[in-house]
């Protein structure tokens, strides 16, 4: 009752549902909810691959258990019940979360949500009254983020948030990653030598005539990952095969020549805890 009386005078108001009940998504999206929150699902999935107590594929049956709804969770890693990414409880380095940032933000359309403070590594380790050293930002307290009040007061940009700011014009820009199909790689690429499904996650996204090939390390060690590009994804994008295409590295701009093609590897290096996105234009 309360979304239609509120749309119907402010209609570009947006609800967003806490709903942690996946057998209750249909039901809150059908009584006016433009979006639900994904967080027992891709949230708590990425969080125990970072963590090492799950591996980097169960991020596909993940988000294959969303069904027609998954562009309708908002995607984050951090908000106001859980632990900052940087603080001891979590990842204790803002850094390490980066395979997971780019999973959550550029895997689907779904809306990504970043938490005050978030992009400037703010750790949460402050041990404020009421909610003491949890790795959270007190919500019951009169506080102040610490990453915050230091970049108001002296304007310093830390190294990740320019890695945090160029991720999300990549991801808002380019098309393939905000309007366009996703294609899973990671059922394609089982474990060998050169790549383990446990660390390794790798999607493709597509539209018009970009494609753009993502490659995700949870890992701590780096990896020359010969990637293995099935033919149902040629056949799913309508896109030929491409024995020798140039590739653009969306973060250093650098360009090089892949193997696009369902009868070879795509080989691509990758450092730990990092991530490659590469753009071919076709």
């Amino acid at each position: 009752y309360v979304i239609q009386r509120v749309k119907l005078k402010a209609p570009h108001v947006l609800f967003i549902g806490e709903i942690y009940q996946p057998d209750r998504y249909e039901e809150y999206t059908k009584t006016g909810f433009d979006y639900l929150y994904d967080k027992v699902g891709l949230y708590d999935t990425l969080r125990g691959v970072l963590a090492g107590e799950r591996g980097a594929d169960t991020i596909s049956s993940c988000w294959q258990s969303l069904g027609n709804l998954q562009n309708r969770m908002v995607n984050f890693l951090e908000n106001h019940d859980e632990q900052r990414v940087a603080s001891d409880f979590f990842c204790g380095d803002p850094y390490k979360a980066l395979p997971a940032l780019v999973v959550s933000l550029m895997l689907n359309r779904s809306p990504f949500l970043i938490y005050f403070g978030q992009e400037l590594g703010e750790s949460g380790m402050d041990s404020e009254g009421f909610s003491q050293t949890d790795g959270k930002t007190t919500i019951f307290d009169y506080w102040s983020v610490k990453a915050i009040r230091e970049w108001l007061k002296d304007g310093y940009i830390p190294e990740i948030r320019k890695i945090y700011e160029k991720l999300l014009n990549i991801a808002t820009k380019e098309r393939a990653i905000s309007e366009g199909s996703m294609f899973d790689l990671q059922y394609a690429n089982p474990f060998s030598e050169s790549y383990n499904p446990k660390f390794l996650y790798s999607f493709v996204r597509k539209e018009g005539s970009s494609v753009i090939l993502i490659l995700v390390n949870f890992g701590s060690m780096n990896f020359t990952a010969d990637l293995f590009l099935p033919r149902e994804m040629f056949l799913y994008f309508n896109i030929s095969d491409y024995e020798s295409i140039t590739g653009e590295d969306l973060i250093t701009g650098q360009a090089e020549s892949y193997k696009f093609c369902s009868q070879n590897y795509c080989k691509i290096y990758i450092e730990k805890n990092s991530f490659r996105i590469i753009k071919f234009s076709l």
